[in-house]
């Protein structure tokens, strides 16, 4: 059995647990999904305290209706979707009123932006992907880039490129169709390349 199996068994198990009251059983899916929920709506929105506040409410949302998880989806995908949904309202509560904030230090030495940097900027023309990702102005500069997306491209490429889920899960998280996932990733990407570009020169 996968090590993917597992996790699905575990969480199918702890979700029935929550639903009896258990509440050591939420605290384990807590403390399991939360650092990863934290670091995407940290890559959403910017802000180390705006995500905290977000990922405690997305955890606040999840044990309210843990009763009304219908296992469609994974215990994980399902709380991502929570967690997304509350981080774009929130981006797009704070635009209209004009404010964004950019917190760039949380990013500049995470693997995980070493790693968007390599699925980003592999293409013909790009410099060395490996060579860029050791550059912490380079970094930097993706994540500037990276705010300058539309939130929904934002989400999906950070879903897809830092989070790293398949496109069937972004589908799910993002409520949307699996060719939608496809062609705003590729647009998100190619934005992102050009607004690197832009801000590079």
């Amino acid at each position: 059995m996968t090590q993917a199996a597992n996790i699905s068994i575990d969480d199918t198990v702890l979700v029935q647990k929550c639903r009896q009251g258990d509440s050591d059983a939420m605290e384990r899916l807590i403390i399991k999904y939360q650092n990863r929920i934290y670091n995407v709506i940290l890559k959403i929105c910017a802000n180390v305290d705006d995500a905290a506040e977000l990922t405690q409410e997305t955890f606040v949302k999840v044990i309210e209706n843990i009763d009304k998880f219908e296992s469609r989806s994974s215990f994980y995908t399902w709380a991502f979707r929570i967690a997304v949904n509350l981080t774009l309202n929130y981006c797009q509560r704070n635009i209209k009123l004009g404010y964004r904030s950019l917190d760039a230090q949380s990013y500049t030495d995470s693997d995980q932006t070493k790693h968007m940097l390599k699925e980003f900027l592999t293409d013909e023309d790009a410099p060395d992907p490996a060579a860029l990702a050791q550059n912490k102005e380079l970094c930097q500069l993706a994540i500037k880039a990276l705010m300058k997306l539309d939130d929904n491209q934002r989400a999906i490429v950070i879903l897809r490129d830092i989070e790293g889920m398949d496109y069937a899960q972004i589908a799910q998280v993002l409520e949307i169709e699996l060719g939608t996932v496809k062609s705003r990733l590729s647009r998100g990407r190619s934005a992102l390349r050009e607004i690197m570009e832009e801000i590079s020169k």
